[in-house]
């Protein structure tokens, strides 16, 4: 069973995350990875999210054609669909919560 490209891009950017945090460690607190920044980790997040997308749409249109295997196919159009969910839920919840600290008193 071949691993979805997805599930993959996560597992090697928590290993990347653990490695830039062990050597961060051992550098001290104050010291950061250049690169590193939040802005850098949302914006990978971003474009990893568009080429799942992208890819799930290839497998599609593959498949249309009779070019493609159709388990790879359910597995990229799943992955999309992962994707897009997740991508979803994280800006539900960055709505709520400007929606929370807007309705605070100052």
């Amino acid at each position: 069973m071949a691993i979805p490209a997805a599930a993959l891009a996560a597992y090697q950017n928590a290993a990347r995350m653990a490695q830039g945090a062990s050597a961060a460690s051992g550098a001290g607190a104050a010291a950061q990875a250049p690169g590193s920044s939040f802005s850098d980790f949302l914006s990978g997040a971003v474009k990893d999210s568009i080429a799942t997308m992208k890819q799930g749409e290839q497998a599609a249109t593959a498949q249309v054609s009779g070019k493609a295997n159709i388990v790879d196919v359910v597995n990229s159009v799943n992955a999309a669909e992962l994707t897009l969910d997740t991508v979803v839920a994280v800006r539900d919840k960055v709505v709520a919560a400007y929606q929370s600290i807007m309705s605070m008193p100052i």
